[in-house]
């Protein structure tokens, strides 16, 4: 089996990051507290035996992942910062400055594709295991949890008849380019045209003319279907090329806004649903639902993310409940004793005796109704998680995109915490030894 290569030798009359960086640092406080052989062996799963280029370390891996989730970064930012910040390069396991990347930027797609949700979940316990050992989170706070459902949006435009159209026609020239297929007219122009003109009818609320112009544009989707048909027809590698492009156009050409069932709304990611949450800013939401849970209580480091998991299919609330409990007794290998969650998960699956619900009344005490009073507690983690840790718009491709983003942006807010929790006790370290000082002095 190919191991990393070892380059220390060239790095022998360099000066050690040691002697550069402040040890005292949170990122480095957070390299020494991280289990870095509980995740060599989790995300060393995916290592096969046979030559080969020598694979990057899986320290150097598992430090860009939580960097990247951690500040909100992307690949190319990544990079960025990584060859010019050395403790980036310390949490990455580098003993001494590198002036040049030892990886390259698309070496983070092939590993997250790799590693996928199961492994990449290593990262969110990890970082619960050292919450819990530098004592910023208690276990009293993991057998006491919230948990409710948000939307993880995808990065596709608002999915309108006209555009979608125009798309697909676009996409089929350009297979048909691609395969080197003469079509007899492509109707890029007057498709753009037709749909510029539906914008603009629509805007002015003449409604028929815009639905003419739809019309127009969908008659010309169904000849280049019918046209490329027949070129294919017989070749079966162009057949099977063209069969999942054909059948996405015959669905957007056909599909109209009062079917019932799915639909496209983006013809790169076919899997994005149409999820309504009954928001007044934002009716629908267009991406996947994630599942997030979070202490009820107030742990001292901050509400952690206990779980985090994307669901597909739109699945109903009360239906998620007793796999998403069981995840974050996985995850943190505590029992939980009482599940806090809103009316959605009216008629849910888990133990109904460990399970409150907002505005329940019959077994209720007075801590539980404390702790009642805190289920929206979860509302601003799960804003943070959206507006600082990349779950507010998902750049990552497929469902499996989906489940990846989910956990690492979980697993990138609970560092965090981590690196404020760090800084805090810092803080009152050095707050007592100089009061330790003056007392000394006024003595």
């Amino acid at each position: 089996m190919a191991h990393p290569r070892d380059d220390r030798q060239k790095d022998l009359f360099r000066p050690a990051l040691e002697q550069i960086i402040d040890m005292g640092h949170p990122l480095v406080r957070l390299a020494q507290e991280t289990d870095w052989d509980f995740l060599e062996r989790r995300f060393g799963e995916v290592y096969r035996p046979g030559d080969g280029h020598p694979p990057l370390p899986i320290r150097l891996v598992a430090g860009l992942f939580i960097l990247k989730h951690m500040h909100s970064l992307s690949d190319e930012q990544l990079c960025a910062r990584w060859i010019e910040n050395p403790y980036f390069q310390y949490l990455c396991g580098e003993h001494t400055f590198q002036h040049e990347l030892r990886f390259d930027r698309s070496s983070l797609t092939r590993w997250r594709q790799r590693l996928g949700e199961e492994r990449l979940s290593a990262l969110l316990q990890e970082s619960l295991r050292v919450a819990h050992a530098t004592q910023a989170l208690a276990t009293k706070d993991l057998e006491r949890v919230v948990v409710d459902t948000t939307v993880q949006p995808k990065a596709v435009a608002h999915p309108t008849d006209a555009r979608l159209t125009h798309k697909a026609i676009e996409k089929l020239v350009a297979f048909a380019k691609a395969n080197r297929i003469a079509l007899r007219q492509s109707y890029l122009r007057v498709a753009k045209r037709a749909a510029i003109m539906v914008g603009r009818y629509t805007h002015a609320h003449q409604f028929k003319r815009a639905n003419r112009a739809l019309k127009f544009l969908r008659i010309r989707l169904s000849r280049l279907i019918r046209d490329i048909n027949r070129k294919v027809e017989g070749d079966p590698i162009l057949g099977g090329k063209f069969a999942a492009l054909r059948s996405l156009a015959v669905q957007v050409r056909f599909q109209n806004q009062h079917q019932r069932g799915r639909k496209v709304y983006a013809l790169h990611a076919p899997e994005v649903e149409c999820i309504g949450k009954g928001k007044a800013r934002s009716p629908y939401e267009f991406g996947c639902k994630v599942s997030i849970a979070t202490p009820v209580t107030q742990p001292k480091g901050g509400q952690f993310v206990l779980h985090a998991k994307a669901l597909h299919g739109n699945p109903y609330d009360g239906h998620t409940l007793a796999a998403a409990v069981a995840d974050v007794e996985k995850n943190t290998g505590v029992e939980v004793r009482r599940t806090h969650v809103d009316k959605g998960y009216r008629g849910h699956d888990a133990n109904k005796f460990r399970v409150w619900i907002t505005g329940q009344v019959r077994r209720t005490t007075a801590a539980i109704e404390r702790e009642m009073k805190r289920r929206a507690a979860i509302e601003p983690v799960i804003g943070h998680l959206k507006a600082e840790h990349r779950m507010g718009r998902n750049y990552l491709k497929g469902r499996d995109g989906d489940r990846t983003n989910a956990i690492l942006a979980a697993a990138g807010f609970n560092f965090h915490l981590l690196l404020r929790w760090f800084a805090a006790l810092l803080r009152a370290f050095c707050q007592a030894i100089f009061a330790s000082i003056q007392h000394s002095q006024t003595a």
